[in-house]
């Protein structure tokens, strides 16, 4: 006897009941976990921080933080959430964020990485942002600290705490050390 699974689409995945716990759909799978810490969200909240003050000064586009979706696929369904996430200005013809999910990628994705992450995890959803169309992905080693940046033709490269990391393509004229990149606004 075989169970066959029932795949979810990202419009079920957008109505169901807040239940305190953080929810992705992977090739209409639905993966569920479980809150971040609180050295987690302060080292999204010090990435925000940079990529707001620099999107601001420089007319580019928009930049999101907290989890947010992002549509990459269809039939069936995937819906992967940045920790941060830089769309370009271009790609939002009225200047507004949808209301629900963004349909496409953003521009870059920045995933802080958690104690709980598994490495076949992270590959996996770097692997999902750049099929879907990201330009570059940041993976932040909060240890370290630590930034590997993927781009889309495949290559990586890893900086380390005292390196200048840059926005290229995806994020036009930022640059910034790692270690600052990290540290909260007001230190």
């Amino acid at each position: 006897m075989s169970v066959e699974t029932k795949l979810m689409t990202a419009e079920q995945l957008w109505l169901m009941p807040d239940d305190g716990m953080r929810h992705e759909l992977v090739r209409g799978e639905l993966r569920t976990m479980s809150p971040t810490g609180v050295e987690h969200g302060g080292n999204e909240g010090g990435i925000y921080f940079r990529f707001v003050v620099h999107a601001r000064e420089q007319r580019i586009g928009r930049v999101v933080v907290g989890e947010v979706g992002f549509r990459l696929s269809r039939d069936p369904d995937t819906v992967r959430a940045a920790d941060v996430a830089f769309i370009r200005r271009e790609r939002l013809p009225d200047g507004r964020l949808p209301r629900g999910y963004f349909e496409g990628p953003p521009d870059l994705a920045v995933e802080v990485v958690s104690p709980s992450d598994s490495a076949f995890d992270v590959e996996e959803k770097v692997r999902d942002w750049l099929d879907g169309g990201t330009r570059a992905v940041w993976v932040v080693y909060e240890r370290g600290p630590r930034v590997t940046v993927h781009l889309a033709d495949g290559t990586a490269r890893s900086f380390g705490p005292d390196d200048e990391v840059e926005g290229g393509e995806a994020f036009p004229g930022f640059r910034m050390k790692v270690r600052d990149l990290l540290a909260a606004p007001e230190e």
